[in-house]
């Protein structure tokens, strides 16, 4: 299958879904869920983040881009058996993973993609970009640009409220970057609300805090683009741009994309959209102690006071409940484990103690049990010399991780109907989706349905019982209202679930999220619903309209 990136100036719309009820259930069943809440991201859902600005893709022309070694894991002291234990358990979760790659000595010793998805292909980080935006409030600070001390309202004194309390004014970057605000409900859902009206930071800087900066833990997306705000502030610049020469450039991270507020600023907690080894490389940087290439490009220090705990988090047991540095979470197996993650399971997670970076993408609805699959399959292969090269072992792992792939629903590959249906016009009811009528065309390896709109025609083709990826961005003509819209190649299967019954599975791979089309055939008449992977997994019903049509 042809790998493809994104084309500059195409355009495709994807819904962000609006339900993260049951995120996080045991084993650690109040964990990342119950910050969701907090961040406002749950129960306003996702609906409460703005619609795509721009979406910029940045390219370098290096000639020889920096890749990672390739090494056995017994020659980095790690057994490569218990590596297979750990594909194995993932690949047999219930859990979509959809790629992974781990270090160890700056060696990268297993990696693997579950098809559709490709290593050349970004990926949304949702909250795992805030570690990225704590990574220029780092550079902020070693240029002497700002202090972790100063305070908030200094820099924006034309978006200040009328009254400033005693609490707003000693609000400071370091309660920004610990979530130590002094907020007891998120702050998205306001500053969403109030769009048109009153800028983003207008909108925080309003929201009453119910305890003094410093004394209250509450996971806040807004807090985290309060950080970006301030860098544009002292810089005139959004995160992508400040971030560029210093970091992405520097470790040689291109063809990333960041999503942005009305202002043009950077969204900062989440939006970030990177590859796979991109996350190892920032989790490298960290292991390194903020050097690259045998340059400093942060101190030591910084890195110790970033990724150090400096407040409690969430009561409990769980791994979201060892503390908080800034915009890393601690890990539970050792004082020393810390992590970026975002929902669905973004994770770059950094081991000191065993000099190791894992990076993993996935569409995850138990986030607690995708990081103890981790924790109890890698970290018992880890040992403190190399090991006796075991091929047979390495072999298998090899082959393993080339042969990934996300099952695809299985039904009936083929029908009767097939035939009578194909190349026949359904003429759609009035819709809100503008669509005037749909097509189809359905062979027994695969097929297409053609979309006609006000706008012209789309084309959505799909594998029957096999991935199949468009190869050009094939525009998204059922999108979810008032969700984020970014570029992304679509993968698609489709299976027959009875004679009259095509359900076709959309996976946008540059993203996280699938979608259903339930196409339902009756005489000359056309039925189609929707089932998005979010509601699907959240008992909660897809909230756009069922169309129907007439050929």
């Amino acid at each position: 299958m042809t790998s493809l990136r994104f084309i500059q100036g195409q355009s495709f719309h994807f819904f962000i879904p609006f339900v993260f009820r049951n995120l996080l259930i045991n084993p650690m069943k109040n964990s990342r869920r119950l910050f969701l809440k907090q961040a406002g991201l749950s129960s306003l859902g996702l609906a409460a983040l703005p619609i795509l600005s721009r979406c910029r893709a940045n390219n370098n022309n290096n000639k020889n881009p920096f890749v990672f070694a390739r090494a056995t894991p017994e020659s980095q002291g790690v057994d490569s058996q218990k590596l297979i234990d750990f594909v194995k358990a993932a690949d047999s979760s219930g859990l979509e993973w959809h790629s992974f790659r781990i270090l160890r000595h700056g060696n990268i010793i297993a990696e693997g993609f579950w098809e559709p998805f490709k290593s050349d292909y970004k990926h949304t980080l949702y909250s795992l970009s805030k570690s990225f935006t704590s990574t220029a409030i780092g550079f902020a600070v070693k240029e002497g640009l700002i202090s972790v001390e100063d305070q908030v309202i200094s820099f924006f004194p034309n978006e200040l409220p009328e009254v400033i309390d005693y609490k707003l004014k000693s609000l400071k970057i370091k309660h920004l970057l610990t979530m130590n605000t002094g907020h007891d409900s998120g702050t998205m859902g306001l500053m969403r609300e109030n769009e048109g009206n009153k800028t983003w930071v207008q909108s925080f800087l309003e929201q009453p805090l119910k305890h003094e900066p410093g004394t209250h833990f509450f996971y806040n997306t807004g807090a985290t683009y309060m950080l970006g705000a301030i860098v544009h502030a002292k810089t005139s610049q959004n995160l992508e741009e400040y971030l560029k020469p210093r970091f992405f450039d520097k470790l040689e991270i291109s063809d990333y994309d960041w999503e942005q507020s009305p202002e043009g600023l950077n969204t900062a907690g989440y939006g970030l959209r990177v590859k796979n080894e991109d996350i190892a490389k920032l989790g490298q940087f960290y292991l390194q102690n903020g050097t690259w290439g045998n340059e400093e490009l942060l101190s030591a220090e910084w890195v110790e006071e970033a990724s150090s705990k400096h407040t409690e988090s969430q009561e409990g047991d769980g791994d979201w409940s060892q503390g908080y540095g800034y915009q890393f979470w601690r890990c539970k197996p050792a004082p020393g484990f810390y992590r970026g993650d975002g929902a669905y399971g973004q994770y770059c997670v950094i081991i000191p103690q065993y000099d190791m970076v894992i990076a993993v993408n996935s569409e995850s609805f138990d986030m607690g049990k995708s990081m103890q699959i981790m924790w109890d399959h890698i970290l018992p292969a880890i040992k403190n010399d190399p090991l006796p090269e075991n091929r047979e072992s390495n072999k298998i792992l090899n082959a393993l991780c080339s042969n990934l792939n996300i099952d695809t629903p299985k039904g009936l590959k083929s029908s009767s109907l097939a035939i009578e249906i194909n190349s026949r016009e359904y003429k759609i009811d009035d819709n809100s989706f503008g669509i005037e009528s749909l097509t189809f065309d359905i062979a027994h390896d695969q097929g297409e349905m053609k979309i006609l709109t006000e706008e012209g025609e789309n084309i959505l083709r799909f594998g029957m019982e096999n991935w199949l990826t468009n190869e050009a961005f094939v525009k998204n003509d059922f999108p979810i209202e008032n969700r984020i819209h970014v570029p992304s190649l679509i993968a698609a299967t489709a299976t027959w679930l009875n004679e009259n019954t095509l359900s076709i599975t959309r996976k946008f791979v540059e993203a996280v999220h699938s979608d259903t089309l339930i196409c339902l055939f009756e005489g000359n008449k056309l039925k189609l619903s929707f089932n998005n992977s979010v509601a699907a997994n959240s008992n909660t019903e897809d909230p756009r309209e069922t169309l129907f049509g007439i050929a």
